[in-house]
């Protein structure tokens, strides 16, 4: 069953965790399950996209919406992301490392 998902949702989340009815920019590849998420950007306007660091998300066709709490669900380690500031991003190498924290640039 679909649930609506919203593009922004008040900041920061009750319990540090990503609601219900928060959706994201998500690469196909990563809603797929065919790469794990290594990007997370949480944008200047309080949008959530979430990146394979590998493929070029602005092709036609490449990124999907998807609920952040169906991301979770696929991948646990994606959770802690909930915390990202406003204008920042988070990256990793890969599944398991830790994520990074660092101001989004404006060529992001």
């Amino acid at each position: 069953m679909a649930h609506e998902v919203f593009q922004h949702v008040p900041f920061p989340f009750p319990d540090s965790s990503f609601p219900p009815q928060l959706g994201a920019m998500v690469q196909r590849t990563v809603a797929d399950g065919e790469l794990p998420a290594l990007a997370v950007v949480h944008t200047a306007d309080n949008s959530w996209i979430v990146l394979d660091g590998v493929n070029d998300p602005n092709l036609d066709g490449a990124c999907v919406i998807d609920a952040m709490v169906h991301l979770v669900d696929d991948d646990p380690s994606l959770a802690v992301v909930a915390r990202l500031e406003v204008g920042h991003r988070a990256d990793r190498q890969r599944p398991g490392d830790l994520w990074q924290s660092l101001p989004v640039e404006l060529d992001d």
